[in-house]
């Protein structure tokens, strides 16, 4: 059977890894069904995606996670269950309507002692969260708006350590990061943030294009060298 390369078969076969590899149990079918009756966006990561954040968080040997847009908790109930009994993921969500789906989300699939979702803006719980003298974080997700990217970026390195793994989601955005005259304040973000990564010699960084489901996107993901305590 030959088959061509196209978005329906990039679909097709991320359906088959996912129901081979990472099928979603009721648990997380309910998490994509809330999100249609909240009416909030369809912008999870899909299940392939949320399996290798988990095996992520189990390569980090992880006990505390960090994670910047909830939304419904998908990504989140991944990571956690990826999460010794004792550890911790510390999610930030900007909006409350969000948040509370997400907790009710997280309860239905029993990671609630492991999850603390914390209700406001990024930009300043993080520095409050640095300047509480917050545990440095083993794993670090950012799946917020993308204009600030490069600023969640900076802020959590000041919640990492040498070793801590950084992963920053939606960064190739269907190739428009190429355009460099986009008119997107989302892609001008990302192209920002991109840039920055590639001269910034505290961590070592790469980005992988994913496709299927999703479309056509991709993950930076950094590892932190050393941390500059002068900045």
């Amino acid at each position: 059977m030959e088959l061509q390369l196209n978005q329906e078969s990039l679909e097709k076969t991320d359906r088959y890894i996912s129901a081979l590899l990472a099928p979603e149990d009721d648990a997380l079918q309910a998490v994509v069904q809330s999100l249609t009756e909240a009416g909030m966006p369809q912008i999870s990561v899909s299940a392939n995606q949320g399996k290798f954040l988990q095996m992520l968080a189990v390569l980090c040997n992880a006990r505390r996670i960090l994670e910047l847009g909830t939304l419904g908790g998908y990504s989140t109930i991944w990571m956690a269950r990826g999460l010794p009994d004792d550890g911790t993921l510390v999610s930030i969500e900007l909006d409350p309507d969000y948040a509370a789906v997400a907790q009710k989300n997280i309860a239905r699939a029993g990671v609630s002692s492991r999850v603390d979702i914390r209700v406001g803006n990024a930009l300043k719980l993080l520095p409050e969260l640095i300047r509480a003298g917050e545990l440095p974080f083993d794993m670090i997700f950012i799946d917020a708006d993308k204009p600030p990217l490069t600023e969640y970026f900076h802020l959590a390195l000041q919640l990492s350590r040498p070793g801590t793994l950084i992963v920053a989601d939606n960064v190739i955005r269907e190739g428009k990061v190429l355009d460099p005259d986009s008119p997107d304040e989302k892609v001008q973000g990302v192209q920002r943030f991109n840039q920055m990564l590639a001269g910034d010699s505290r961590v070592t960084a790469t980005i992988l294009q994913t496709v299927g489901v999703k479309e056509w996107d991709g993950m930076a993901l950094a590892v932190v060298k050393y941390l500059d305590k002068s900045n």
